[in-house]
């Protein structure tokens, strides 16, 4: 039986965590454990001699942290790795912001320090991460190319209600291909940008702050009531929809708190019809890597409203549930790599503009 499970290994210095995460793991009847490392360069060494399907990497480390040992895997030896943090932001960057732009399928939180784990509540949360690090597409998980960011430019100060909208949606590997996405939006991009990435409370504001940092355009959290103005990106708080509701000047942010959609808090489909009821031609949608099939009704309904929509593509997405289901299901024709996606919603945003 051992033998049809994917293998695992543990990296963590802390031998507490080494032997509850591995108890987990063996518990849960679909993953075994390889090994287990103490450190970065120990972990280097077990991949090499235990070649494991997926690595669980803890980022707080001794000798070679969690975020170092991550390039390493991803550029030489690469395979699905889940990120375990306790660690805080960093001058408002929560290191498994990184790890997950590094490449990093998942990641689960510590939720007491360092050297303790709460085993109830981490014990589902590993194990779906780790169903799905076991489907991901190797081929889409790559280094971050820095050299091809954009350096950051102040934002033009934008002035009354937006007239067009970009609604975005991701889940797993979002976080890589959001870095890949709002950088190479152009300044003063003649639409409001809406992005809804899978992901619990207390990290999206740490997302936004990242990709702020390397945008040319403005990128916060979404607060309740805001209104909507072009050259702004808007990240879905984690734990909460974002949807819209009429405001002052134009289009606000309406928060919602009510039940998940598709498993999922936020979720893309109550987002993507509120815009395509408030927008209609003048929306766009695009939907990138990511498990299920969150926002492909959403994309039929910006779509029937006369708007225009892109996926990522297979080859580029880390899991491809979401695009092609954007595809089947909501009839996206635009399928695209994902570093192609930022000039097709330039040049969709732009068409919309010729049309006034």
């Amino acid at each position: 039986m051992s033998s049809s499970r994917r293998s695992v290994l543990v990296v963590d210095d802390s031998a507490f965590m080494r032997k509850v995460i591995a108890e987990i793991i063996e518990g849960s009847g679909e993953f075994r454990v390889a090994g287990t490392a103490r450190h970065g360069i120990d972990a280097i060494e077990k991949i090499g001699v235990l070649d494991p399907d997926i690595v669980t990497l803890d980022v707080d480390m001794p000798e070679l942290d969690g975020l170092q040992t991550l390039g390493y895997i991803m550029s030489e030896i690469p395979r699905p790795v889940v990120m375990l943090s306790g660690a805080e932001a960093q001058d408002g960057v929560d290191p498994v912001i990184r790890a997950l732009e590094l490449g990093a399928v998942d990641f689960v939180r510590k939720p007491s320090g360092p050297i303790s784990l709460d085993f109830d509540v981490v014990r589902e949360r590993l194990v779906d991460a780790l169903r799905a690090a076991a489907v991901v597409n190797l081929g889409g998980i790559s280094v971050l190319a820095r050299a091809s960011l954009v350096e950051p430019t102040p934002p033009p100060t934008a002035i009354g209600g937006a007239t067009r909208c970009v609604c975005i949606a991701a889940s797993t590997g979002g976080p890589r291909a959001l870095a890949d996405v709002i950088p190479r939006l152009p300044a003063g991009l003649d639409a409001a940008v809406l992005v809804v990435q899978h992901m619990p409370a207390g990290f999206t504001r740490s997302l936004a702050t990242r990709l702020d940092g390397i945008s040319r355009l403005h990128v916060t959290e979404a607060v309740e009531g805001e209104s909507l103005v072009h050259g702004r990106v808007y990240i879905a708080p984690g734990g909460q929809h974002m949807r819209l509701s009429p405001g002052a000047h134009g289009q606000a942010i309406a928060l919602d708190g009510g039940p998940p959609v598709w498993g999922v808090r936020p979720a893309a489909d109550p987002l993507f019809k509120d815009v395509a009821h408030a927008f209609g031609g003048d929306a766009v949608a695009a939907v990138l890597t990511g498990m299920g099939r969150d926002a492909a009704d959403g994309v039929r309904a910006i779509l029937d409203a006369g708007g225009d929509a892109v996926a990522q593509d297979k080859a580029t997405s880390i899991i491809y549930g979401m695009p092609q289901a954007a595809v089947a299901i909501g009839g996206a024709q635009r399928v695209l790599p994902v570093r192609e996606i930022p000039h097709a919603i330039t040049e969709m945003v732009g068409a919309r503009r010729a049309t006034l």
